[in-house]
């Protein structure tokens, strides 16, 4: 065994993390090489215009989609990265706790001195170091697409917009963590993060349209992920620490609800 749960926990998702990265990386330069087809499109924005504001939501405040801020918020970060992102903290979150209970390896690694709060947190922390590694491969195959297409964007701006993804991620990767400690359940933490994912980017998309649903799109973590328009004004902020503070929240609930509960181990 690894001399610490932290170090163990990477060396197991050490090969699916490579797969993951690979696989965004590609996606990402993939998507990008089609750019010179689209910038001179400019009858893409007129149509864009007659739709008027049904696009909103899926542009996050940004106007012309042939621009190389529009093209990569309408191809990428309105829709697929966050999706990737929300799926790798889903499945590692689910997995960490109630993945090694269903296997019945948790006791073996209970069977050593170690406290029960050292485990959730030194697993989250692991699972935090894979969204790390994702963003960073997420972010490094943009600035490739970048540099292959010539666009004229800010590699900052890129960062900005990959690290709230990787918030949101986290995020639900959290809620999926605290629900697989407080049941052992893996397919039901998974299941319902899931449904709770659909539920909030449902509300912050339909609180654009409907007045009395307006209110509400502030419980959504989709509002503090996009409206912002990170590509063009950067990170805000309050956003950051509301996604942030949501994580830690959700950690202290794994850590209290295990430590309380029966394990089904044995």
């Amino acid at each position: 065994m690894l001399r610490n749960v932290f170090l163990k926990a990477i060396q197991e998702q050490r090969r699916s993390l490579f797969w993951w990265v690979v696989g965004m990386s590609t996606l990402n330069v993939g998507t990008l090489l089609f750019y010179p087809v689209i910038k001179d499109a400019t009858g893409i924005n007129e149509l864009m215009q007659e739709f008027g504001p049904l696009m909103e939501p899926f542009m996050g405040g940004i106007e012309d989609i042939t621009s190389p801020e529009g093209y990569i918020h309408s191809q990428l970060f309105s829709f697929m990265i966050p999706l990737l992102f929300i799926a790798l903290g889903i499945t590692v979150g689910s997995g960490a706790i109630a993945g090694e209970e269903e296997r019945g390896t948790l006791d073996l690694l209970l069977s050593n001195p170690l406290d029960r709060w050292r485990v959730v947190v030194e697993k989250f922390g692991a699972n935090l170091v894979a969204m790390a590694l994702l963003a960073i491969g997420t972010w490094v195959g943009l600035v490739v697409g970048v540099l292959m297409v010539k666009m004229d964007i800010s590699y900052v701006r890129l960062a900005e917009a990959t690290i709230g993804s990787a918030l949101l991620g986290g995020t639900f990767g959290a809620l999926a963590f605290a629900l697989g400690s407080a049941w052992g359940k893996r397919g039901a933490a998974a299941g319902i993060t899931s449904a709770v994912a659909v539920a909030a980017s449902m509300l912050d998309t339909l609180a654009q349209f409907v007045d009395w649903l307006e209110p509400l799109r502030f419980a959504s973590p989709f509002y503090y992920y996009n409206s912002g328009s990170p590509l063009v004004n950067g990170l805000d902020p309050l956003h950051v620490l509301v996604l942030a503070g949501l994580t830690a929240a959700l950690l202290a609930v794994a850590v209290v609800t295990f430590e309380r509960r029966d394990l089904g181990i044995g």
